[in-house]
């Protein structure tokens, strides 16, 4: 095995190595399962009653929503819609002086999840940049969500220990 050469002749270690394709890879991943599972609740859930999964622990019941994660912010579907667009090109524009696997994963779950709530506000009902979001996971005593508000959740949660840990977003040496 031989060490790659960076701009100037300096090695390029695996810590400062672009983890551009492990951000864009679970950004896909989360955008595809989000969107998969959006089609399936549509197709299986409208005009239903909300189907138990787990003995009362999840429940699956459809809701179009037309605010953030969790139904807050309702009737700021423009406002969410430009939100949206802003962190995706932020991340992007970030993503090349990215080196941290950690934070990859963290803001490719951040870019999955917008992307997969912008698709809806996008291409739903009522129409372009107001449409409204699937949501069709529900836990007791807590609104209803999906897949891209999980993945945001959870990208929150590791963006929060990545920061109290003192993990850098790029290598010393990049």
């Amino acid at each position: 095995m031989h060490d790659v050469q960076a701009e100037g002749g300096a090695p390029v270690t695996s810590a400062s190595r672009p983890v551009l394709p492990l951000l864009l890879g679970v950004a896909v991943v989360v955008l595809a399962l989000d969107q998969v599972t959006k089609w399936l609740a549509l197709s299986r859930l409208d005009g239903r009653t909300p189907v138990q999964v787990l003995d009362g622990a999840l429940q699956l019941r459809l809701v179009r929503n037309p605010g953030a994660a969790f139904g807050m912010a309702q009737g700021m579907t423009l406002v969410l819609t430009a939100i949206a667009v802003v962190v995706v090109v932020a991340i992007l524009r970030m993503a090349r002086r990215l080196t941290s696997r950690w934070w990859a994963l963290a803001l490719g779950l951040v870019l999955g999840g917008a992307m997969g709530n912008l698709t809806d506000r996008v291409f739903r009902a009522p129409g372009p940049g107001r449409g409204h979001v699937v949501d069709f996971l529900e836990l007791p005593r807590w609104p209803v969500f999906n897949l891209a508000d999980s993945a945001i959740v959870c990208a929150a949660l590791l963006i929060v220990v990545l920061s109290l840990r003192g993990v850098p977003h790029v290598s010393s040496t990049a």
